[in-house]
């Protein structure tokens, strides 16, 4: 499939060999046990170690993160449980870990708990690949790019480099881009994660994650933390997120498209600063989002002039949600400073741009405006 476009490639991903009279994609599978006599050597043993439900959106993961490559995939019950399971089964005490100080806001609880267990942390923010002069005797840098909710871009290929040359891995949180935006392990990271929450089941009903590796027995290893922590996701949970697979390319590209006019009409209101969109030319990210990315997401931050206004705003829209994720067809904002969690202004938004007409919801958003800001 690795010649196949990213439409055709996202309906046909995971499904199994063409049975007579069976599904094209078969049912969850619900089971805790399966029959096994004698020596346990087949795929299926207990349910808390491997699922024919995980296998099919595995190899359909697979397929979209790396066409055509022998790469694994290992599924999670929630973003950060795929965050935690690199971070914590690939350290150990005295080693050095490099994150970003301006990563997703849970990243600073996984800090704790690794300085807990004896692991040098060191930040640096994402803009201006700044993590380089932090990597020296380092065992694994996290690279989040696009930054949440920043939208910084680093040089995913330079900051690999380094990091290999100084004995480092590299996984790169790719939550925002997903792989049809962008494919770390193509740009040489060891690790390529995501919170399949947002953009790659898109429907905002389903908690999910995912770790993808090229190298065999560093996946080994991120699958035995999932089967000692017990970071599952349910069988109808992986079912459903295979199921939303199929049009992913329908909803990104209607997202980034979207995205992009949406922050090209931000862009002329006076009332907007900071406006941050990746695929804008204007936008300090473009010049390494261009080189590395090949759609820019669903996300477009901004700050309005303070607390009071953001929050009208937000009040005033009726085609977005209040609400904390993104990537989801139906769009959705917030003021992200409410959570506390972030170093952003009190009238900072960020924005996920949904599968809405464009110009329905580009009018909302303008009509929205008017109202914060005191005009009839």
């Amino acid at each position: 499939m690795s010649t196949m476009g990213d439409g055709t490639r996202a309906v046909r991903a995971g499904l199994p060999e063409p049975e007579q009279f069976e599904p094209t994609l078969p049912g969850p599978v619900f089971a805790a046990h399966f029959h096994l006599s004698g020596e346990p050597t087949g795929p299926y043993t207990y349910g808390r170690d491997t699922n024919p439900t995980w296998t099919h959106l595995e190899r359909a993961i697979s397929e979209l993160e790396a066409p055509g490559e022998p790469v694994e995939t290992t599924v999670f019950a929630s973003g950060m449980a795929a965050v935690s399971a690199v971070l914590l089964s690939q350290t150990r005490t005295g080693d050095v870990v490099v994150l970003p100080d301006d990563g997703y806001q849970a990243l600073p609880l996984v800090r704790e708990q690794l300085e807990a267990y004896g692991v040098e942390v060191r930040t640096a923010p994402t803009g201006g690949d700044a993590q380089l002069a932090v990597l020296e005797g380092a065992k694994l840098l996290w690279i989040e790019t696009p930054s949440n909710p920043g939208l910084d871009v680093c040089d995913v290929r330079r900051l690999v480099e380094a990091a290999h040359s100084a004995g480092a891995l590299v996984a790169v949180d790719n939550t925002l881009a997903t792989p049809l935006g962008q494919r770390p392990l193509e740009l040489g990271a060891d690790f390529s994660v995501a919170s399949d929450t947002k953009g790659m089941t898109g429907h905002g009903d389903i908690l999910l994650g995912h770790v993808t590796c090229r190298d065999p027995e560093t996946a080994a290893g991120v699958r035995r933390w999932r089967k000692v922590v017990g970071a599952i996701p349910g069988p109808m949970e992986a079912w459903l997120a295979h199921r939303s697979l199929a049009t992913l390319e329908l909803r990104i590209d209607r997202q980034c498209a979207t995205a992009l006019a949406l922050a090209q009409a931000l862009g002329k209101r006076p009332e907007v600063t900071g406006l941050r969109y990746p695929g804008l030319p204007s936008d300090p990210s473009y010049p390494n989002a261009v080189r590395q990315m090949r759609r820019f997401g669903a996300v477009v931050s901004f700050v309005l002039p303070d607390r009071e206004r953001a929050e009208r705003f937000l009040t005033e829209l009726r085609l977005v949600d209040d609400a904390t994720s993104f990537g989801g067809v139906r769009s959705t904002a917030e003021r992200r400073a409410r959570w506390g969690g972030d170093a952003v202004p009190e009238g900072f938004i960020r924005f996920s741009v949904g599968a809405e007409n464009p110009a329905d919801l580009v009018a909302d958003v303008e009509r929205a405006l008017d109202a914060a800001m005191g005009e009839h």
